[in-house]
């Protein structure tokens, strides 16, 4: 499991967990991020259940396991969440912060221990350490009750599928080339993003934040001035349309 320091300022430090070469060659690979200050720390997607014992082991390398206190799940598919009930067992007192309307959906994974948080519609804020960092309305980008974490501190947006990549875990964690790295976005956007409307929604709500680092769920980091051109490639994009469907 590579890991990667994205920011760091005193006690402050955003983490990337990824790139697991040992894992079953037809599961998906995701990205995980971990936000830590001196004493609290929230895990951001934390994977799938294949994944949770190299994420579990990169955790406990960089914080002890009790800083843990907080995981968030930007929505319900299981790529993200379905290692929800080990941490259930491995965390006792943390908390789920995640969509209210996946609610009943993602305890099907096992919650008896950690607490459910919803995140109303409009987003919430969390606090680590009187650090803020704050849950960004991207619905229907894909999921209908969706989430992203900006933390104004990092100038971070932890950005989802948004963004999202297929290609080999080998490449680097961030963008090198833009122009040539869209081909590998181009098809999973028009195919996973369903409405252009929701896209042209979190495009504006987005361009009001200053992000320095735009991080998806699956493919590379995009850093400076790619968060913008990202931004005009998608804005252009027509979504939801990647299968013709005839009546």
């Amino acid at each position: 499991m590579k890991t990667e320091v994205l920011f760091q300022s005193g006690n402050s430090r955003w983490l990337y967990f990824g790139r697991d070469p040992d894992k079953p060659e037809k599961i998906i690979d995701t990205n995980q991020y971990m936000k830590v200050t001196s004493s609290q720390a929230l895990l951001m997607d934390p994977g799938g259940i294949e994944l949770f014992a190299p994420m579990l082991a990169a955790v406990v390398k960089q914080i002890p396991i009790e800083q843990l206190t907080y995981l968030f799940a930007s929505h319900q598919d299981p790529d993200i969440i379905s290692s929800l009930g080990l941490w259930d067992q491995t965390l006792p007192k943390a908390r789920l912060h995640s969509p209210w309307l996946w609610e009943s959906f993602i305890r099907h994974f096992g919650m008896n221990n950690i607490a459910y948080d919803s995140i109303p519609d409009e987003g919430s804020t969390l606090s680590l350490d009187g650090e803020e960092v704050r849950f960004i309305p991207a619905h229907y980008l894909h999921a209908s009750g969706n989430f992203h974490v900006y933390d104004p501190k990092a100038k971070i947006l932890m950005s989802g599928d948004v963004g999202a990549a297929l290609e080999p875990a080998n490449v680097s964690i961030f963008v090198d080339d833009f122009d040539a790295h869209c081909k590998n976005m181009e098809y999973f956007h028009r195919r996973w993003m369903p409405s252009n409307a929701a896209k042209k929604d979190w495009i504006a709500r987005v361009r009001d934040l200053d992000i320095d680092m735009l991080c998806p769920q699956h493919g590379r980091i995009f850093r400076g001035e790619q968060v913008g051109q990202f931004l005009d490639w998608f804005d252009q994009l027509n979504v939801g349309c990647a299968v013709a469907l005839s009546s």
